[in-house]
């Protein structure tokens, strides 16, 4: 059995393992003896978000930071990140954060500090919290959505802050954006908004700045995070 660690650096390989290898060996050469490193291989019949929780379940530490493979490690992005999580009120931090554009249907990136959510490119959470509200919402077989809706479900409660951090990464092409079809992306996407607003249409509330509800929801949002 492995021991708890203070600190899981997790990415998922999608089917792209030079990506994965990239990640992996960029994120090693600014890893120390008291984090670990791990690159998921899924399943090709789970959804990205029960992926996504496995992973984050059998991550032996404290505090676990999640990337997509496309993020190179740059610098040390341990000690900013647990750092910003030191504080009590800070439920999820990371590089890339939205805010809803005067409305829950429509997000766009923006520069914080404090921000709705925290993009899945990069994000560091406790373990204990995001196992306490059940992880991804394991409706999101696409992963468009899953990183807002997940970052609500971890401020839900105590009123906690999504903070962005910057970080020294890079982003490379995000392959699973890329893949998939503009037809068949716009279709998933505005599916996971329509489930996204289901259970937070009502919580006007967890918006950093809060205004006046738009017009329909929109398939598209911040791309292609």
């Amino acid at each position: 059995m492995l021991q708890t660690r203070a600190v899981a650096l997790v990415t998922i390989d999608w089917g792209w393992p030079d990506d994965a290898r990239r990640w992996l060996e960029s994120a090693r050469r600014q890893a120390s003896d008291d984090q670990v490193l791990s690159v998921v291989t899924p399943r090709p019949d789970l959804g990205w978000a029960q992926v996504a929780n496995g992973a984050i379940e059998h991550a032996p530490a404290e505090i676990v930071v999640l990337f997509d493979p496309s993020i190179e490690v740059t610098g040390d992005i341990v000690g900013p990140l647990t750092g910003a999580l030191r504080d009590p009120t800070v439920a999820i931090a990371g590089p890339f954060g939205v805010r809803g554009r005067g409305t829950l249907k429509e997000f766009e990136a923006h520069p914080g500090p404090e921000v709705d959510a925290i993009e899945g490119y990069c994000m560091a959470f406790r373990k204990a919290d995001a196992l306490a509200v059940g992880g991804f919402d394991r409706g999101f077989r696409f992963y468009r959505i899953a990183d807002i809706d997940f970052s609500f479900r971890l401020r839900a409660e105590g009123g906690r802050r999504a903070l962005v951090v910057p970080v020294p990464v890079i982003k490379h092409e995000h392959r699973l954006w890329e893949s998939t079809p503009e037809p068949e992306r716009r279709r998933l996407s505005k599916k996971n908004l329509y489930r996204f607003l289901d259970r937070w249409r009502d919580r006007e509330d967890l918006m950093t700045d809060r205004g006046q509800h738009g017009g329909e929801p929109q398939g598209d949002q911040q791309d292609p995070g």
